[in-house]
C-alpha cells in the first residue's frame, strides 16, 4: 500500500493528519491500520479515527465501517464525509494528537477537512480548481 502524506494541520496546538488508502476487503483496512500503527509516532496520537467504503469482491455488496478511537462520533462523521462524495473503494484514518485545548465542535471540521484534502491529493475526489469541477460547475451554471 501506498501512502502519500499531507501537511499537518494545527489548531490550538492539536495536530490533524489523514491518511489515505485504496482497500476491497476487511482484511485490507486492516493490513493499512497495522501498517500505519507500526509507526510509533501514529501509534501515539490521541485518537485514528477511521472510516472506509469498498465492494465487496464476491457479492458486489457495498461495504462500509468505522472507529472513534475514543473521539467520541468522529469515525460516523468521517464515514458520513465518504458517503457524501460517494466514496468506494477507500479507507481514511486521521490521526489526532491533542494538544491539550478543548476545541469542542471545530475538532470535527478539522477531522474532515484534512481527510478531504487528503482524498482530493490522492484522487477519490476532484481538486477544486480543476478543470473537471470547472466543467461540472459551468453545466450546473447553463442549465439554470
Amino acid at each position: 500500500m501506498l501512502f502519500i502524506l499531507l501537511q499537518k494541520v494545527e489548531d490550538r496546538k492539536s495536530i490533524f493528519q489523514a491518511h489515505v488508502a485504496q482497500v476491497h476487503s476487511k482484511e485490507d483496512v486492516a493490513e493499512m491500520t497495522r501498517i500505519l500503527l507500526s509507526d510509533r509516532r501514529i501509534a501515539r496520537a490521541t485518537h485514528n479515527i477511521m472510516a472506509c467504503r469498498y465492494r465487496d469482491a464476491k457479492t458486489g455488496a457495498l461495504r462500509q465501517d468505522n472507529d472513534d478511537d475514543g473521539e467520541t462520533a468522529a469515525g460516523s462523521r468521517l464515514a458520513h464525509l465518504l458517503g457524501v462524495i460517494d466514496a468506494t473503494d477507500v479507507c481514511v484514518i486521521v490521526s489526532r494528537w491533542y494538544g491539550g485545548i478543548q476545541l469542542g465542535p471545530d475538532r470535527f471540521r478539522r477531522i474532515n477537512e484534512v481527510a478531504r484534502q487528503q482524498l482530493e491529493l490522492e484522487g477519490f475526489i476532484p481538486l477544486k480548481g480543476s478543470a473537471s469541477t470547472a466543467a461540472a460547475a459551468k453545466g450546473k451554471k447553463s442549465k439554470k
